[in-house]
């Protein structure tokens, strides 16, 4: 059996996750009340941005190996 989540705990899951201060005490004020689909929304507002930031940095490492993959075609390495 699972032990109950504490405010400690979340607290450190939310800063481990990327939350800001005022974000995770957003989410913990709103796990307090027991407004589940707040803290649903926050949770999928913030996976959402860490996925965006996930493509962004995708697409920036296929724009290296794009040069990469010009420059060894351009002037191969001896």
């Amino acid at each position: 059996m699972e032990e109950k989540l504490t405010a400690q705990d979340l607290m450190l899951n939310l800063k481990a996750a990327g939350f800001d201060r005022r974000a995770a005490e957003e989410y913990l004020a709103c796990w307090r009340s027991g407004e589940i689909k707040k803290q649903l929304h926050l949770l999928a507002a913030k996976r959402d941005l860490l996925l965006h930031h996930v493509h962004l940095e995708e697409k920036q490492i296929a724009c290296l190996d794009y040069l990469v993959y010009r420059v060894t075609k351009e002037a191969p390495l001896d």
